[in-house]
């Protein structure tokens, strides 16, 4: 059971809206519902999870239960890590919905084998859609590519390219400035890319629990980057706002971004926070 920090008003503004374009919803962590203009509904890495304290701490508030979420047509995972493949924020919207997980093989396992979503919740393992690199989805009115991305955290991260007549999304996880990038920028004209930012900072190790010196997201110059390799027309950073000791001011990426040509317009979005392309 999850206690949302807000009610039902977020799911009810994802259900209610009636997007002209494409409508996204920043979740925090690195969460979006997208909405198309014929209702096709994606949850991309929804995580309502508090995380591990006194390891990770979360700094924002619980948006939503995912037992309120009553559309949705896919949940997509871009990679196993807790805040991006979490039973108690996803497999409810499953249930409710009859959406897939659409997620690579080792998100997958987390679902399957550690957390056992078939067990504890009413889902079934035909709702379990594993995708790898090159994979193209036709997802109600969406085109959704599987492309490479960089993590090092990660066993099998990947990214999607969202592909609708309004415009196209790029959601990267986690990923730092990846040599896939280029390549994107000459397949795809991305309106909108999602990439991950943070800082440097100390958090308790797992095993110890002593401080230890902890980079996890991109940093300024390295976001910059990735945004500039991916030819973005409007880049919004995520991750900023979630871990204690880990967080980052978004507004200090003006200065980084501006001698590029792209992105052409730095979006900084709080949690909840509506956009459309």
């Amino acid at each position: 059971m999850v206690d949302s920090d807000w009610g039902d008003w977020l799911p009810r503004a994802v259900a209610d809206a009636d997007p002209d374009t494409v409508a996204l919803w920043y979740l925090g962590c690195n969460g979006f519902a997208v909405k198309g203009s014929e209702g096709t509904v994606l949850w991309i890495d929804p995580y309502v999870g508090t995380g591990d304290p006194p390891r990770t701490i979360r700094m924002i508030p619980i948006p939503f239960d995912p037992a309120d979420v009553d559309v949705a047509d896919a949940v997509l995972a871009t990679h196993e890590h807790t805040d991006h493949v979490h039973g108690p924020s996803q497999a409810p919207i499953l249930e409710n919905t009859d959406a897939d997980l659409v997620a690579p093989d080792d998100s997958l396992a987390v679902a399957r084998d550690e957390e056992r979503w078939t067990d504890e919740y009413a889902v079934s393992e035909a709702a379990f859609t594993e995708v790898r690199e090159g994979d193209e989805l036709r997802i109600g009115e969406f085109t959704v590519h599987v492309v490479e991305t960089r993590d090092a955290d990660a066993t099998h991260p990947v990214g999607f390219v969202i592909e609708h007549e309004a415009g196209t999304v790029f959601h990267a996880g986690d990923s730092k400035p990846s040599p896939s990038f280029t390549g994107l920028a000459e397949r795809f004209d991305i309106d909108l890319g999602i990439l991950a930012f943070g800082s440097e900072g100390t958090i308790p190790d797992k095993e110890t629990g002593e401080s230890v010196r902890t980079k996890w997201y991109s940093d300024e110059n390295e976001i910059a980057t990735a945004a500039a390799d991916l030819g973005l027309d409007r880049l919004v950073p995520t991750h900023w706002d979630m871990w204690k000791g880990l967080t980052a001011d978004p507004t200090a990426l003006h200065d980084h971004v501006r001698s590029y040509e792209s992105p052409n317009r730095l979006e900084v979005v709080e949690i909840g926070d509506r956009i459309d392309l």
